[in-house]
C-alpha cells in the first residue's frame, strides 16, 4: 500500500523586496535605505500526494509554482507552515533527501554546457554513490526509454532544446528517486518532442511507481499525464481535484487554426456554434463549446468548404482557463 510522498500543511513563504524610486533625486537616505516591501509567493497552502501519483501542480506565470518546488527540495527555507517528502523536512534534511528524489527546472539546466551528457551522467553516478555496474544498466534502460543513444556523444550545447530536455530528465532519473519535480519539462518543445516526454514520464511512473510532481504552462501536459490537479494563484490554492472534472468543467473551450489552399469569399463559412476570432484570406482562428458543438462535426463543416492546407486543434492558454476558475 503506498503512503505520502508529499504532506503540506500552511507553508508560507515571504520575500523582502527592496523599492526605490526611480533616478537620484530624493535624499541620500532614500537612495542607499531603500523601502523594503514584503511580498508573498506562497500564501498557507496544504496538500498531499500518494506515492506512485502523478500531479500536475499548475497557475500563471508568479503564481508560486516554482518557489513551493524550491522549497519542498530543500532550496528555500520556508517562512512559515510543515511540509514532509518522503518522511524528511526538506529544508534540515536537504542532504539526505537528495538521494531520493529528483528535480528539473526547464530553464536552469543541470547538464555541464561544454561537455556531452554522458560526461554528466557519469559524474552523477559518483555524486549518488552508485556501484557502476548498476549505473551502467540503469543508463542504458534510460537512454532506450528517452531513444537518447546517439546524443551521447555530443556536447550539450550542440543539442536542440528537445534533446537537451531528455538527457536532463535522463541524468534526475540515474538514481531510480522515488519522486520527480518536473518544472516546464516541456516548455519550448515541438509537438514530436513533447509526446516523447510524456510518453517516457507515464512509463517510469506505470513501470517503476515514481511519484511524479508536474508543472507546466501546456493543457496537453495535464490532460494526457495527470488524473489530479491543484492550480495555485498569487500564492494561494484554489482549485485541488480530479483532472477529468476540471475538463468537464473548464477545458471545454476549443480553438482551431485552419489554413486553407483557395482564398476565402465573404461569409462562406457560417458554422452554427462556433465564433470566428480572426479572418485571413486563407485562414480562419475560431473557437467552440466542445459540449454543445462536437470537435468531429467542427472538422467535417471546414473540410467541407474548400480543400484545407492544414487544421490545428488546441486548448485555450492555461493562464485564460485558470482567470474562468479563479472567477467561478
Amino acid at each position: 500500500m503506498n503512503g505520502l510522498a508529499v504532506d503540506v500543511s500552511g507553508l508560507v513563504k515571504t520575500f523582502q523586496v527592496k523599492q526605490k524610486a526611480p533616478g537620484l533625486r530624493g535624499s541620500w537616505r532614500a537612495v542607499w535605505q531603500p523601502a523594503v516591501k514584503e511580498v508573498t509567493a506562497v500564501a498557507d497552502i496544504s496538500f498531499t500526494l500518494e506515492e506512485g501519483e502523478i500531479l500536475a501542480f499548475i497557475g500563471p506565470n508568479g503564481a508560486g509554482k516554482s518557489t513551493t518546488i524550491k522549497m519542498l527540495t530543500g532550496i528555500l527555507y520556508p517562512s512559515g507552515g510543515q511540509a514532509s517528502v518522503l518522511g524528511y523536512t526538506p529544508w534540515q534534511d536537504r542532504r539526505t533527501l537528495g538521494f531520493h528524489i529528483g528535480s528539473v527546472f526547464g530553464q536552469k539546466p543541470q547538464l555541464w554546457y561544454h561537455l556531452p551528457a554522458e560526461d554528466t551522467f557519469r559524474l552523477f553516478a559518483r555524486i549518488y554513490e552508485l556501484d557502476m555496474a548498476a549505473f551502467r544498466q540503469r543508463r542504458d534502460f534510460l537512454v532506450e526509454a528517452f531513444d537518447i543513444g546517439h546524443l551521447l556523444q555530443i556536447p550539450v550545447r550542440k543539442l536542440s532544446l528537445g534533446q537537451r530536455m531528455k538527457c536532463e530528465i535522463t541524468a534526475s532519473l540515474l538514481h531510480r528517486p522515488r519522486i520527480i519535480f518536473l518544472d516546464e519539462p516541456t516548455i519550448g518543445l515541438d509537438v514530436v518532442a513533447k509526446q516523447q516526454i510524456r510518453d517516457a514520464i507515464t512509463y517510469l511512473n506505470e513501470e517503476e511507481n515514481t511519484t511524479i510532481f508536474l508543472t507546466s504552462h501546456d493543457a496537453g501536459d495535464i490532460e494526457k499525464l495527470s488524473r489530479r490537479v491543484i492550480i495555485i494563484n498569487h500564492g494561494r490554492l484554489i482549485y485541488d481535484g480530479r483532472t477529468s472534472a476540471l475538463k468537464r468543467q473548464y477545458l471545454t473551450r476549443k480553438r482551431i487554426d485552419v489554413r486553407f489552399a483557395e482564398r476565402l469569399n465573404g461569409d462562406e463559412l457560417i458554422l452554427p456554434g462556433v465564433t470566428i476570432l480572426k479572418r485571413g484570406t486563407y485562414g480562419l482562428k475560431l473557437e467552440f463549446d466542445s459540449r454543445a458543438v462536437p470537435v468531429e462535426q467542427v472538422v467535417q463543416q471546414i473540410m467541407a468548404v474548400k480543400p484545407t492546407q492544414d487544421i490545428n486543434i488546441a486548448d485555450p492558454p492555461l493562464e485564460e482557463i485558470i482567470r474562468d476558475i479563479y472567477q467561478a
